[in-house]
């Protein structure tokens, strides 16, 4: 395989372990499960950090990859959050805000693109969004519950104060909006 290809196809390897995430919470009940899940989570959130890494070192950055790496993070960490309520382990209000937001911050880059051309580059606030979220996830997958919590409480604050600081940034677009 090209080097060129290596960070996309850890994209998709990212985006292939989703399923195989699912289906072992789904019906693996036991703590070993969820802690094989854990593992299979934190393989595919180690990727998100190596695709991006490899990409901007060997400057192989393609379109692919700037649209899929951040949809795989997203379906990635939707999913989890979303086991994790079923599995009765992170409150629902709180990870319909961090849905919302993922949502919302998505659909403002794509009229960012779609106004000027502009990409939203991830700023600091977001990148400890996505640490916190993801770590959250993994010590409440492996029942390190006080820990996962509070993560879990931090990535909240920061999945709120981030996704105001890019809509601050962009307020520009809706300026006509409300005249």
């Amino acid at each position: 395989m090209k080097k060129e290809n290596i960070p996309n196809a850890l994209t998709l390897a990212r985006i292939a372990l989703i399923p195989i995430f699912i289906l072992i919470l789904t019906f693996g009940h036991s703590p070993a499960m969820h802690i094989l899940a854990g593992i299979i989570f934190a393989l595919a959130s180690i990727t998100d950090y190596l695709d991006g890494y490899l990409a901007r070192k060997w400057q192989v950055v393609t379109n692919f990859g700037k649209f899929a790496d951040p949809m795989a993070d997203k379906l990635l960490v939707m999913s989890a959050f979303i086991m994790l309520i079923e599995m009765k382990m992170a409150p629902a209000w709180v990870v319909a805000i961090i849905i919302c937001r993922e949502l919302a911050v998505t659909g403002l880059r794509l009229l960012l693109v779609e106004t000027g051309g502009t990409v939203l580059a991830a700023a600091m606030p977001g990148k400890i969004k996505t640490f916190t979220q993801m770590f959250a996830i993994l010590f409440l997958l492996l029942h390190w519950t006080l820990i996962g919590q509070i993560l879990l409480y931090i990535a909240l604050i920061f999945t709120i104060y981030s996704g105001y600081d890019y809509f601050k940034g962009s307020a520009y677009l809706f300026k006509d909006t409300f005249k």
